[in-house]
């Protein structure tokens, strides 16, 4: 059985070396993995494809670690946006058929962010972009941003509304007053990304994104960010009578969202998932290095799904939306 996972990350020397410096310093220092981590999210060649081996994956789609560069300054979010992607259609190159890519985009310049969203997907063959959730506290709700949803529309590529720590003014209310190794885990891998791109997500659909822009697929991780558990009180409480939306709420998570797994191997929360939106908008991820490729792999093994929607969701609904 073919496997493509949606989730993978890396870092550019760009990245480490600027608006990704301070994350991977901190990282490093906050868990014992945390050196074999960066060294493993550094590394785009013979060990990756390796590691890939042992574990029976294809196919990894890669994106820019978060932070990204959307909490970056202008000039230096559109060099290192570049620099980037650049970094990762050269490892691509060298393995075309093991690796695909996401284009980091500087948000903060939504000109300069369509044209290197058209430079990567037309001249790099990059299967989309990725978002690392708001951009200084404004989210893609906002019409400053989208001509870049436009473009992503135009041009038939989804974007992956990846998660960002929240603003800091919403880490100070909701997450602080605890010690700051349990605050930072709280609004973060704990709690706070999740509940933040769910809310980005939401933001997106109520601000009329997907009505301005119908075609445009969307994908999240972490088996929806919390938002299938929550979908059937998000229909029934916002009507389109309020809304003033094209269509019920639960109409656009199910067909402009795509949900992958991204290290949330849990049964419970994949079979919620599953009965809300529908073996076809579920994709297999690891959520590498973060998450292990063995434990995943094992994990899809054993999915009570029947062997044709195994096979939907290990690869075939990847290849569809990101035609890999």
């Amino acid at each position: 059985m073919r496997t493509v996972t949606v989730e993978e990350h890396f870092v550019s020397p760009g990245f480490a070396n600027g608006p990704g410096r301070a994350f991977i310093e901190g990282f490093q220092k906050s868990t014992t993995k945390g050196a074999k981590i960066v060294e493993q999210l550094h590394e785009l060649g013979d060990q990756r494809i390796a590691e890939m081996d042992a574990a029976g994956i294809d196919v990894q789609i890669l994106s820019l670690n978060s932070p990204g560069v959307e909490q970056a300054e202008t000039a230096e979010a559109i060099t290192v946006a570049q620099e980037s992607n650049d970094f990762l259609a050269e490892a691509i190159k060298k393995h075309p058929t093991r690796l695909a890519g996401l284009a980091a985009l500087a948000t903060q310049a939504p000109d300069a962010a369509v044209r290197e969203l058209e430079r990567t997907i037309g001249q790099k063959g990059f299967k989309g972009a990725v978002i690392n959730g708001h951009t200084r506290g404004r989210y893609l709700d906002d019409k400053t941003f989208w001509p870049i949803l436009e473009c992503a529309e135009s041009l038939a590529v989804p974007i992956y509304l990846h998660p960002a720590v929240p603003p800091k003014a919403v880490v100070e209310a909701s997450y602080g007053g605890f010690a700051p190794h349990l605050t930072a885990m709280l609004a973060t891998a704990a709690w706070g990304w999740h509940i933040e791109t769910a809310v980005h997500l939401i933001r997106m659909i109520v601000g009329g994104v997907f009505d301005q822009f119908p075609k445009l697929q969307v994908a999240v991780g972490h088996l929806g960010e919390g938002i299938p558990f929550m979908l059937p009180r998000l229909n029934r409480n916002l009507p389109m009578e309020m809304t003033k939306l094209h269509r019920p709420i639960g109409a656009y998570l199910r067909e402009n969202v795509h949900y992958t797994f991204g290290g949330f191997n849990f049964p419970a929360t994949f079979l919620n998932l599953l009965l809300e939106v529908g073996v076809e908008r579920i994709m297999f991820s690891v959520d590498y290095p973060y998450g292990s490729m063995t434990e995943a792999r094992e994990f899809l093994e054993h999915l009570p799904v029947s062997p044709a929607d195994k096979e939907r969701i290990a690869h075939r609904n990847a290849e569809l939306l990101f035609r890999v």
